[in-house]
């Protein structure tokens, strides 16, 4: 990553995940109540900073144990292409890495044509494995 941008092991504010999710266009999928009382249970957060200005994040969610899930991976599309993706995602796994138990089960979910870029960090599809999710919609999971 170039000298423009400033990598910080720390969680989002609300105010810096709404931007971003704003940002990449996520802003109709996110419960933002919700998040400002997800984000301080995060396991690990970090940020990239150009200037004063977030412009980069992701976070490790689950149980401190044997799951874990890398969330929210997002650079604004003005600093995408630069290399803030691969430092966020370098500093995630080093940090599974040293903080993760033997045998800890690590997921993520990856946009469609993003799964190369999360290929480079031992992420794979698993014969006789299907990742899946629901979204919860008024008393529904959807």
């Amino acid at each position: 990553m170039n000298n423009e941008y400033q990598l910080t092991n720390r969680v989002p504010t609300i105010e810096e995940y709404v931007q971003l999710c704003t940002e990449v266009g996520w802003k109709d999928y996110m419960n933002f109540e919700a998040a400002e009382h997800s984000l301080p249970k995060s396991l690990f957060g970090v940020v990239a900073q150009h200037g004063d200005r977030v412009v980069g994040m992701g976070r490790v969610v689950g149980d401190g144990h044997i799951y874990f899930y890398i969330q929210d991976i997002a650079v604004s599309p003005d600093h995408q292409n630069k290399g803030i993706g691969q430092m966020i995602m370098e500093a995630i796994t080093s940090h599974l890495k040293e903080h993760a138990p033997e045998k800890a089960f690590v997921g993520l979910f990856a946009a469609q044509g993003k799964e190369p870029f999360y290929q480079r960090y031992g992420f794979q599809r698993h014969d006789g494995m299907t990742g899946m999710f629901g979204v919860v919609h008024g008393n529904q999971i959807l």
